[in-house]
C-alpha cells in the first residue's frame, strides 16, 4: 500500500489523459448530448483498456492508506478513547460524501459543456466559468490555480512528513542495533546507544531522494513500487498483530481528551482521508466508470474500518506513550526492526510517486520558457530544489505528528471538505437546490473552515513550543558537557 493519498495516480492519470487525443477533443459545441448521450460518451472514456472493478478498488485504498493510517492513534489519543473512534467514524462519512460530490459535479459539467473527462482543477474552473455572478465567471482560471496549489502543498508535505519518517525510524533502529534481541516480549537487554540527531539523518536521506525523483518516467518506478506496496502491507498486517496482542486489561484510558487537543486531532485526520485527488482520474481510467460509486463506498468503508481499528487499538496497546508514527513504538527486537525498515522502503519509494504530482504541474510551465537544450538541466535542477526544499522544512520541523497535522489543517481541509460542497452550490445553482442541501454544503465548508484555522494555529503554536524545549534541552546538555 502507497500513501495518504497517493495522488501521484493524478499525475499519472493526467499525462496518460494528454497522450489520448479523444479525451483531449471535446465534443463539438453544436452538438447537444441528450441525457442517453451523454451516458454512452461518459461510458466509453475508460475504454477496454481501463481498469477493472477491483483494480481501481486497489488504486483507491492505495490513495488513502499511508503514513497518516500510522498516526492515527496518536490522533485518538488527542481526542479520546470513545470520541476519537466516533469522529474518525463522521469524518468519513464527511468525507466520501465530499468525494461523491466532486464526482457528481464533474459529470454535470461534462455534460453540459461537451467535455468527456474532468479532472479536480477543470471541474473547479468550468463550475465557476458557468456559475453566478460575472466576477467568478471572469476570474473562474483562478479556481484550477487554487485547487492546483493545495494539491502541490499537499503533495509536498506529504514529501516533508516522508523525511521526518524515515529519520525518525531509523535513527531509532540504529541506535537501538547493540542491544536488538529474537525476544519480542520483554526486550530487556536491549540497549539504546544514542546517535546523531534525527536532522543529520534527513541529510543523509536527501541525495538518495534526489537521485530516486530523476527518474522522470513512472513506468521505470514500477517494479519498486509493486515491492513498496508489498512490503508496508506486511508490515501493517504485523503492526495489527503486535497491538491487539499486546493491549492491558483493563484499560483505563480518558474517554474524551482534552478540547484544546482536538485540532490535532482533526489535521491527523483528514490527513490520512485526503485521497480525494485520485478520485476522478480513476474514475475516468474505469472500464465502466458508471460503477465508480460503489468502488468508492465499498474502498472507503475499508479505508474508514482500517483508520478506527488502528487508531483504537492502537491507543489501548500503548495508552499516552504513543508515539508520532505506531511503527516508533514497537519493541526492539529483530522482527519488528525489520518491520521499521521494511515501511520505510515503501515510503522511500513512495515519496517519487508523491512528488510526481507538484513535478508534473510545476516543471513544464518552466522549461516551455527556454531552448530546447537546456531542458533537461532545468528539469533536473527544479526537481534537486524541491526536494531540498522539502528536506528544508523537515529539518525546520522533525516532529512527525505536528507536521503530519500541519499539513492536513492547512491543505487536506480545503481539498476534501471546503472545495466540493461549495462547488455543488455553484455548479447546481440554475437548477436549483433545496434549502436543506444548501445548509448542508455551507455547514461541511464551515467545519472544515474552522478546523483549518484551529488546526493550523494549534500545530504552529505547538511546534513552537516544542522547538523553544529543544533548544533549552540543547543549551542544558551543551552546559553541562
Amino acid at each position: 500500500m502507497t500513501t495518504d493519498g497517493a495522488n501521484s495516480i493524478n499525475g499519472t492519470m493526467a499525462s496518460s489523459k494528454a497522450d489520448t487525443p479523444n479525451e483531449e477533443t471535446p465534443l463539438s459545441p453544436s452538438h447537444s448530448l441528450s441525457p442517453s448521450e451523454s451516458q454512452d460518451q461518459y461510458e466509453r472514456i475508460g475504454g477496454r483498456a481501463g481498469t477493472s472493478f477491483f483494480d481501481t478498488l486497489i488504486h483507491l485504498l492505495k490513495g488513502n492508506i499511508g503514513t497518516g493510517l500510522l498516526g492515527l492513534p496518536l490522533a485518538v489519543r488527542n481526542a479520546g478513547l470513545v470520541l476519537g473512534p466516533l469522529s474518525l467514524l463522521v469524518m468519513g462519512i464527511v468525507a466520501v460524501h465530499c468525494m461523491d460530490l466532486l464526482v457528481k459535479c464533474s459529470h454535470h459539467l461534462s455534460a453540459r459543456l461537451g467535455l468527456p473527462f474532468l479532472d479536480y482543477g477543470e471541474a473547479v474552473e468550468h463550475g465557476l466559468a458557468t456559475g453566478p455572478g460575472s466576477w467568478l465567471q471572469r476570474h473562474s482560471v483562478w479556481g484550477r490555480r487554487l485547487v492546483n496549489l493545495f494539491l502541490i502543498v499537499t503533495q509536498l508535505g506529504f514529501c516533508c512528513v516522508y523525511f521526518v519518517f524515515l529519520s525518525d525510524n531509523v535513527k531509532q533502529v540504529i541506535e537501538a542495533a547493540n542491544g536488538t534481541t529474537n525476544d519480542c516480549h520483554t526486550n530487556l537487554t536491549a540497549v539504546i546507544v544514542p546517535t546523531f540527531d534525527s536532522r543529520l539523518y534527513m541529510l543523509c536521506f536527501l541525495p538518495a531522494i534526489i537521485l530516486l525523483v530523476f527518474i522522470r518516467n513512472l513506468k521505470w518506478l514500477a517494479p519498486l513500487s509493486l515491492m513498496a506496496n508489498l512490503s508496508m502491507c506486511s508490515s501493517l498486517v504485523l503492526v495489527y498483530w503486535y497491538s491487539i496482542t499486546n493491549i492491558s486489561y483493563p484499560v483505563s484510558l480518558p474517554y474524551v481528551g482534552k478540547a484544546k487537543d482536538y485540532p490535532l486531532f482533526f489535521g491527523t485526520a483528514i490527513f490520512a482521508f485526503e485521497g480525494i485527488g485520485v478520485v476522478l482520474p480513476l474514475e475516468n481510467k474505469m472500464q465502466k466508470p458508471a460503477s465508480f460509486r460503489r468502488v468508492l463506498y465499498l474502498g472507503m468503508v475499508i479505508v474508514t474500518f482500517l483508520y478506527i481499528s488502528l487508531g483504537t487499538i492502537g491507543y489501548m496497546c500503548f495508552g499516552d506513550h504513543i508515539g508520532g508514527s505506531i511503527t516508533l513504538n514497537l519493541p526492539d527486537c529483530w522482527m519488528y526492526q525489520i518491520v521499521k525498515l521494511l515501511y520505510c522502503f515503501g515510503i522511500f519509494i513512495t515519496y517519487a510517486l508523491q512528488f510526481y504530482v507538484p513535478a508534473e504541474i510545476l516543471i513544464p510551465q518552466v522549461v516551455a520558457r527556454f531552448p530546447e537544450r537546456w531542458v533537461l538541466v532545468i528539469d533536473f535542477s527544479i526537481r534537486t530544489l524541491l526536494v531540498m526544499l522539502t528536506c528544508a522544512l523537515a529539518i525546520l520541523i522533525p516532529e512527525l505528528d505536528l507536521v503530519i497535522s500541519l499539513v492536513g489543517s492547512i491543505s487536506s481541509s480545503f481539498l476534501a471538505l471546503i472545495f466540493p460542497p461549495m462547488l455543488e452550490i455553484i455548479t447546481f445553482h440554475r437548477e436549483g437546490l433545496s434549502y436543506w442541501v444548501i445548509t448542508k454544503n455551507v455547514v461541511i465548508s464551515i467545519i472544515g473552515f474552522i478546523g483549518f484555522v484551529a488546526g493550523t494555529y494549534v500545530s504552529i503554536q505547538q511546534i513552537v513550543i516544542r522547538s523553544a524545549e529543544r533548544h533549552a534541552h540543547n543549551g542544558t546538555m551543551s552546559f553541562s558537557l
